[in-house]
C-alpha cells in the first residue's frame, strides 16, 4: 500500500528529529515530550469541519461580491451620487451579522468539542494517564483497546490486536497486529488490547496524509443546497462584467446620457443581479441550527449533515444500545439437555466467570456477564481468542479443554437445528441467546472447524428505552421507513422492534442465509435483518441510497462500514470511540428520543432558507432580464441603486430572516434549486413585464426618468409584496405581522426618506400609468405562477414531449380549467 509522501514544508517536519525506542512499561520522559513539543512533532490534525476566526473574517470580508460592491462605491463617489451610497450600510452590515453568529455557533461548538474531545491512555515516565490525542508526541507509547480509533501511525510493542482498516483501504477483513507489526491511523480496533509506539503522528500520519489528499479531490462535495448556491453565485459573477461594461457603454455612449446617469444605471442593474444576502441567510442559518443542536447535546462534525437529516426518508438502526438500552443483563441461564453438559452442570456457573475473566471489559454483553458470573477460580489460561464481529465468537482455552461462547448459529453451525428447540422460543420472547459450549479439537484461529456441544445457554435481555415508541411513531407519521439491522438473531430483533412499536417489523429475515445477489430484493421487502456482518450492513445502506435518502445510527466498531456510506451517521456518545468519531452527528447524551428534534431543526434550516431564497432570485431574475431588455431595445436601465435598496430591504432582505426564525417541519421534497426556481420565475417574470411596460409607456407618452424610475420603484414593490404574500401560503399570525411590518417600513420611507431613495413626485399621466399596471400585476402573476406550476407538474409525469407537445399540454390543460370554472 502506497503511503502519499510530502516534502517537509514547515518545522513540524519529523524528519531530522532524534528518535526514541522507549519501554512500553516507561515511555518518554517529560524532557523527551517537551523536546517534541517545541519542535512541534505533536499529533495536531490537520482536518477541521470547522473554519477558524481568522479563515471566518477572512471568507465574509474578503469575497469577490464585496470586492465587486467596493468598485461600484468607488465609481458612486467619483460622480458624486453618494445618496445612491445606501446599499454599503446593509452589506457592512450582513458581513458583521455573518461575522458574529459564525463565531458565536464556532464558540459553542468548540466548547462542546472540547468537552468531549478522545482520550487516550500514554505512557509517561513510568506511569500511565489519559490525555487529549493532539496533546499526543512522535515516539509517545500509548495503550490501545477495543473500540478505539488508531490516532496516528505506530508500532505494536506489547499485546495484540484485531483491526479493521476498511475505512483507509475499503477491506473489510480483520487483520490480526502482533508484536512489531505496523499500525495505520484511522483503522479502529476490533478486539484486544496493545502497547504501541506512535511512529508518524499529526501531518506525516497516513490518515492525514489521505484526508489531504481526498480533501483535494473532494472539493466539490457539498450538500445539494450550498452546491446549488455555489453555482448560481458562480454564474452571477460571471456575467454581471460583461453585462455591466455593455449597459454603461450603452447609456454613455449611445444613450447619449452623462458619466453619472450612466455609471447609477449600471450599477442600479448589477446590485439588482448579485445575491448579496442569500450566502449570507444561509451561511448565518446552518450556523445558528448547528449552535441550537449543540445546546442539545447533539454534535456535528459535518455541517452537510443538517440538510441531509431534513431530507431522510429511511432510517437504519441497529437494535442494542438505539431501540434498546446500552446496558445488557444477564436473565437466566439454562443448562443444556446433552451428557456433557449434565456432568458439568455443577462447574459451569464457575467455568463461565473463568472465561469472563479472561476477556476485555470491552463491550456490553461482557460487562453483564462479568456482573452475572464473578466468582472464577485460578484456571490456567493457555490461550484466547477475542471476540470477533464477523465470526461472532470467543473462545478461551483452559488446560482441560476449549471453550467457546457467541451466538448460537455461529458456534452450533451444522448442529444448530439439533438444539434449536432448547432456546427458539426466548428469542420470540425477545431474548439474546449466548451458546457456552466445549469445542471437540484444537482452536488456534477464528475458525471452527469441529463441533461444538453446547453446555449452557445465557439468556439476555436489553430494556426498550422508554422514549423509543414514541419516536418510532413519529417517524412513521413524517414517512420515514425504518430498517433495524442488527448482529443478533433475527427472531429477537423482531420481538424487541415489534414491542417498540417499529411498523412491519415482523418483517424479519437473517442476513446469514442471504446471497449477494439477493440483497437488494431483501432491503426492499423486509424490515428487520438479523446475524448481519458488518460488510452486509455496509451493502445494505449501499443498496437502499440508490433511491433514498439514508441515515444510519449506531453505537458499536460492527456499525462504522455501514456508518461511513449512509448519507448521514448518526453515533450514541455510549458507544466506541471510533464510532463516535466516525459519525457525523453524535448524540453525546445518547438520547434517541432527540432525533424528531434533529430531523425538524434540518427540515426547518432547509425549508426556510428555501423559501427565502425564492425571495432573493425574484430581484435577480427581474434585474438580468431587465438589463437584456435595456442592451437589446437601447434604453437606459430605469433604476437608481438606492431603489434597488429600498425593494430589496423590505420585500426580500428583512423578510427573509423573519421568516427563517419560523418553525417549519415539513418533510422536504424535489431538487433544490427548482423549488426555488418555481416560486421565484413568476415574480421575476412579472416584474419584467409590467417594469418593461412601463418603461415603454413612458417613451411612447413621453415621460420623464424620474417619474419611470419612481413608478418602477412602486410598480416592484407592488410585485413583492404579491411575492411575498404567495410565499407565506398559507398564512398564519405570524407571517401576517410580518407582512404588516414590512409594509409598514416601506410606507415610512416613502413618505419621511424619499429624499434619500430617490422617490419623487411623479404626473398624473404616470400615477394613472402606474394604477393601470398595478392592478395588472396581479393578474399577470398569477397566470405566471398558474403555467409555471402546470409546467412542474407535467415534468414531474416524467414523460417525454416535444417542444409543440409542452405547448399543447400546457394550453389544453388551461382551456380545460377554463371549463370547468
Amino acid at each position: 500500500m502506497k503511503i502519499f509522501d510530502r516534502k517537509p514544508k514547515d518545522e513540524r517536519s519529523q524528519i531530522n528529529l532524534a528518535r526514541y525506542t522507549p519501554d512500553y512499561k516507561e515511555g518518554l520522559t517529560e524532557k523527551q515530550v517537551l523536546e517534541r513539543v517545541n519542535a512541534q512533532a505533536t499529533n495536531k490534525t490537520i482536518d477541521t469541519s470547522f473554519k477558524t476566526n481568522k479563515q471566518i473574517y477572512f471568507q465574509n470580508i474578503f469575497t469577490y461580491f464585496n470586492l465587486i460592491f467596493i468598485v461600484l462605491a468607488v465609481l458612486l463617489c467619483l460622480v458624486g451620487s453618494y445618496k445612491n451610497l445606501t446599499f454599503l450600510p446593509v452589506i457592512i452590515a450582513n458581513t458583521g451579522i455573518a461575522i458574529y453568529q459564525e463565531i458565536r455557533s464556532k464558540k459553542i461548538l468548540d466548547n462542546l468539542n472540547v468537552l468531549n474531545s478522545a482520550k487516550v491512555t500514554v505512557v509517561r515516565n513510568g506511569t500511565e494517564s489519559k490525555i487529549d490525542l493532539e496533546d499526543l508526541v512522535l515516539d509517545d507509547v500509548v495503550l490501545l483497546e477495543t473500540g478505539q480509533q488508531i490516532p496516528a501511525d505506530g508500532i505494536v510493542l506489547s499485546g495484540k490486536l484485531q483491526v479493521n482498516e476498511a475505512l483507509l483501504t475499503g477491506e473489510a477483513d480483520e487483520i490480526t497486529k502482533e508484536v512489531d507489526d505496523y499500525l495505520m491511523s484511522g483503522s479502529f480496533i476490533v478486539s484486544g488490547s496493545a502497547y504501541v509506539r506512535l511512529d508518524k503522528v499529526g501531518y506525516d500520519s497516513y490518515i492525514s496524509q489521505l484526508t489531504a489528499k481526498a480533501k483535494k479531490m473532494g472539493e466539490g462535495e457539498q450538500s445539494e443546497m450550498i452546491a446549488s448556491l455555489n453555482k448560481l453565485i458562480k454564474w452571477v459573477g460571471i456575467i454581471i462584467i460583461p453585462l455591466g461594461i455593455t449597459l454603461f457603454s450603452q447609456s454613455y455612449f449611445f444613450n447619449g446620457d452623462t458619466i453619472k446617469e450612466s455609471v447609477v444605471a449600471m450599477e442600479a442593474a448589477l446590485i439588482g443581479m448579485i445575491p448579496e444576502g442569500l450566502y449570507l441567510l444561509t451561511t448565518i442559518a446552518l450556523a445558528m441550527s448547528a449552535a441550537r443542536l449543540a445546546k442539545q447535546r447533539v454534535l456535528l462534525h459535518d455541517m452537510k449533515s443538517i440538510e441531509t437529516l431534513a431530507r431522510v426518508n429511511v432510517l437504519c438502526v441497529d437494535k442494542t444500545g438505539t431501540i434498546t438500552e446500552n446496558q445488557m443483563s444477564v436473565q437466566k441461564l439454562l443448562i443444556a439437555t446433552n451428557d456433557q453438559a449434565r456432568q458439568k452442570a455443577d462447574r459451569i456457573e464457575e467455568l463461565i466467570s473463568d472465561y469472563a475473566k479472561m476477556m476485555a471489559n470491552d463491550n456490553a454483553t461482557m460487562e453483564a456477564i462479568k456482573e452475572a458470573f464473578p466468582h472464577g477460580s485460578d484456571k490456567e489460561v493457555l490461550a484466547m481468542l477475542p471476540f470477533s464481529s464477523v465470526q461472532k465468537f470467543s473462545s478461551v482455552t483452559f488446560s482441560d479443554g476449549v471453550y467457546v461462547l457467541g451466538a448460537p448459529e455461529m458456534v452450533l453451525r451444522d448442529h444448530f437445528l439439533t438444539y434449536k428447540n432448547e432456546f427458539s422460543h426466548y428469542t420470540s420472547q425477545g431474548y439474546r441467546v449466548l451458546v457456552f459450549g466445549s469445542y471437540q479439537g484444537k482452536l488456534e484461529k477464528a475458525v471452527l472447524e469441529e463441533e461444538v456441544i453446547p453446555l449452557a445457554y445465557l439468556l439476555i435481555a436489553n430494556p426498550i428505552r422508554k422514549e423509543a415508541p414514541a419516536t418510532f411513531a413519529y417517524f412513521e407519521e413524517q414517512g420515514v421507513a425504518i430498517k433495524v439491522i442488527s448482529g443478533d438473531n433475527p427472531q429477537t430483533v423482531s420481538s424487541v422492534a415489534l414491542q417498540a412499536g417499529i411498523a412491519n417489523a415482523d418483517k424479519y429475515i437473517d442476513a446469514s442465509q442471504l446471497a449477494e445477489e439477493d440483497y437488494l430484493e431483501a432491503v426492499e421487502k423486509y424490515t428487520v435483518f438479523g446475524r448481519v456482518k458488518p460488510e452486509q450492513k455496509m451493502a445494505f445502506v449501499q443498496l437502499l441510497k440508490q433511491q433514498n435518502t439514508v441515515t444510519m445510527t449506531g453505537d458499536g466498531v460492527n456499525d462504522i462500514l455501514a456508518m461511513k456510506e449512509a448519507d448521514c451517521s448518526i453515533a450514541m456518545a455510549s458507544g466506541n470511540e471510533a464510532t463516535i468519531q466516525a459519525a457525523q452527528v453524535a448524540l453525546l447524551d445518547s438520547d434517541f428520543s432527540r432525533m424528531p428534534e434533529i430531523v425538524a431543526e434540518g427540515r426547518k434550516v432547509v425549508n426556510n432558507i428555501e423559501r427565502s431564497a425564492s425571495l432573493f432570485l425574484v430581484k435577480n431574475i427581474f434585474s438580468f432580464l431587465l438589463s437584456i431588455f435595456s442592451v437589446l431595445f437601447a434604453l437606459t436601465y430605469p433604476l437608481e441603486p438606492s431603489q434597488i435598496t429600498l425593494i430589496s430591504l423590505f420585500t426580500i432582505g428583512l423578510p427573509s430572516f423573519l421568516l427563517a426564525l419560523e418553525e417549519n417541519k415539513q418533510r422536504i421534497k424535489g431538487k433544490f434549486i427548482f423549488n426555488v426556481m418555481e416560486k421565484a420565475i413568476p415574480g421575476g417574470l412579472t416584474d419584467m413585464t409590467v417594469v418593461g411596460m412601463l418603461v415603454i409607456g413612458g417613451v411612447i407618452l413621453n415621460l420623464n426618468k424620474t417619474d419611470v424610475s419612481t413608478a418602477s420603484t412602486m410598480l416592484l414593490i407592488a410585485v413583492g409584496f404579491l411575492v411575498l404574500y404567495k410565499i407565506c401560503q398559507p398564512l398564519n399570525q405570524f407571517r401576517g405581522r410580518i407582512i404588516l411590518f414590512c409594509a409598514g417600513g416601506i410606507v415610512f420611507s416613502v413618505v419621511f426618506l424619499h429624499t434619500l431613495f430617490s422617490i419623487s413626485a411623479i404626473s398624473p399621466v404616470s400615477i394613472l400609468l402606474l394604477v393601470i399596471l398595478f392592478f395588472a400585476a396581479d393578474s399577470i402573476f398569477r397566470q405566471y405562477t398558474h403555467y409555471i406550476e402546470k409546467y412542474s407538474r407535467l415534468k414531474n409525469e416524467q414523460k417525454k414531449r416535444t417542444i409543440g407537445e409542452w405547448f399543447k399540454a400546457l394550453f389544453s390543460v388551461e382551456i380545460h380549467n377554463e371549463k370547468n370554472e
